[in-house]
């Protein structure tokens, strides 16, 4: 009898339990094996968010008078 193949993601997670990995879990492990790229993604999400922050920030300042 041959074994279930599994999943490229999901091979040796949780073998001995028989359930399935979490999402986390999966995530990390993805995270890991993509390396760079994720810390490249990382990074763009980061400056794009703080730019976003910085933008809402400069259009919602205080218009003071006589300034």
């Amino acid at each position: 009898m041959t074994e279930p193949t599994s999943t490229p993601g999901t091979a040796g997670a949780s073998a001995d339990t028989g359930e399935s990995p979490s999402f986390t879990k999966l995530a990390m492990r993805n995270m890991v094996r993509k390396g760079r790229l994720s810390l490249l993604h990382f990074g763009l999400t980061a400056l794009g968010f703080l730019g976003f922050i910085v933008l809402v920030a400069w259009l919602g300042r205080p218009q003071l008078p006589g300034g």
